[in-house]
C-alpha cells in the first residue's frame, strides 16, 4: 500500500476517524505502559503492518470507508488469496501455443478461430490459498487483477469487548433469524421433554385447546368456543354461502336496467307492422 493511497484514506477519515502507525515494538511499550489493563488483548495482533483506528462514529460507516479506497493489484507469487478467484468462461485472444498454462491448471480449453476459449467458469484459486507460478502466469496474461489492498480492519476493540470485522457484516434481520431458530430449538425439545417455559408454553396452551375442542367434538359436552365448530360441522354451507350471495346480489342490482330495454325495445316495435 502505497503513502499516497494512504493519505487519500486520511483525509476521507478526517473529522471521523485518527489512524496512527508506528513500529510495533513502540506500539506494545505504550499499552504495556497504559493504565488500561483490557488493552492488552491487542497485543498478540501486532504482526506485520499494522497500525491502530480510534473513532466514536458507527464502525461499519468506518470500514465502507476503507473499503472504498482498496485498490486493484495483480497476483503475485506467493501471496495469500483473499477470495475466491474465478476465470470466467470465453474467448480469451491467446494463442494456440499457449495452451500448456491452462493445462498445468486442468482448465478445460478449446480452439475457436486459433484462439484459445475457456468452456466453463473455473475457480483457480480459493480464499486462504497461496498463489503459485503457474496461477500467477496466467491470470497476469489474462488482464485479471484478483486482490486488493488497503486498509483492512484485522481485530475491533470496542468498550472492553474485542470481535472479528466479520461481526460487522450482520444486521439486524440476520440476528433475529437465528435467534427465532434457537428459540424454536428450544420449544421443540422443551415439548419432547415435557418441560414449561416461555418458549414451550404457547405450544403446549394451543395444544391442550386442541385436545379440548377435540373432546367437545366427539362428546356432548360444549363451551363457548366450541359452538362455533360445531356449527361449522352440522351445516358447512352456512360459512361459505355469505359470499357468494352479497356477490349475486350485486349481480342483480347490475342486471335490473336489462328488463326495462327489452322493454322499451318491444314498445318501439309495438308502433309498426310488416304490412303497413
Amino acid at each position: 500500500m502505497g503513502s499516497n493511497q494512504l493519505q487519500q484514506v486520511r483525509i476521507a477519515l478526517r473529522g471521523r476517524a485518527e489512524i496512527l502507525m508506528g513500529k510495533n515494538t513502540m506500539m506494545r511499550k505504550c499499552i504495556e505502559l497504559s493504565e488500561n489493563e483490557d488493552w492488552e488483548r491487542l497485543l498478540p495482533h501486532f504482526k506485520g503492518n499494522v497500525g491502530l483506528i480510534f473513532t466514536n462514529e458507527d464502525l461499519v460507516d468506518i470500514r465502507n470507508v476503507l473499503r472504498e479506497y482498496r485498490m486493484a493489484a495483480p497476483a503475485r507469487v506467493g501471496a495469500i488469496a483473499q477470495d475466491d478467484v474465478i476465470i470466467p468462461k470465453g474467448n480469451t485472444n491467446m494463442d494456440a501455443q499457449k495452451t500448456s498454462f491452462f493445462q498445468a491448471l486442468n482448465i478445460t480449453t478449446k480452439i475457436t478461430k486459433g484462439s484459445i476459449e475457456i468452456v466453463s467458469d473455473v475457480t483457480v484459486l480459493k480464499e486462504g490459498d497461496r498463489v503459485g507460478p503457474s496461477e500467477a502466469a496466467l491470470l497476469n496474461m489474462l488482464g485479471i487483477s484478483p486482490f486488493k489492498y488497503g486498509v483492512e480492519p484485522v481485530m475491533i476493540y470496542d468498550s472492553g469487548s474485542m470481535y472479528q470485522p466479520k461481526v460487522l457484516d450482520l444486521t439486524t434481520q440476520m440476528i433475529l433469524g437465528k435467534f427465532m431458530i434457537g428459540v424454536s430449538n428450544v420449544a421443540a425439545v422443551s415439548l419432547a421433554c415435557g418441560l414449561p417455559n416461555r418458549a414451550s408454553v404457547p405450544h403446549m396452551v394451543i395444544n391442550g385447546y386442541k385436545n379440548v375442542l377435540s373432546v367437545a367434538l366427539a362428546t356432548e359436552i360444549s363451551f363457548p368456543l366450541a359452538e362455533k365448530a360445531k356449527a361449522f360441522l352440522a351445516d358447512p354451507s352456512a360459512f361459505v354461502v355469505a359470499a357468494p350471495a352479497a356477490a349475486a346480489g350485486g349481480d342483480a342490482k347490475a342486471a335490473e336496467p336489462e328488463p326495462e330495454a327489452e322493454e322499451s325495445e318491444e314498445e318501439e316495435m309495438d308502433g309498426f307492422s310488416l304490412f303497413d
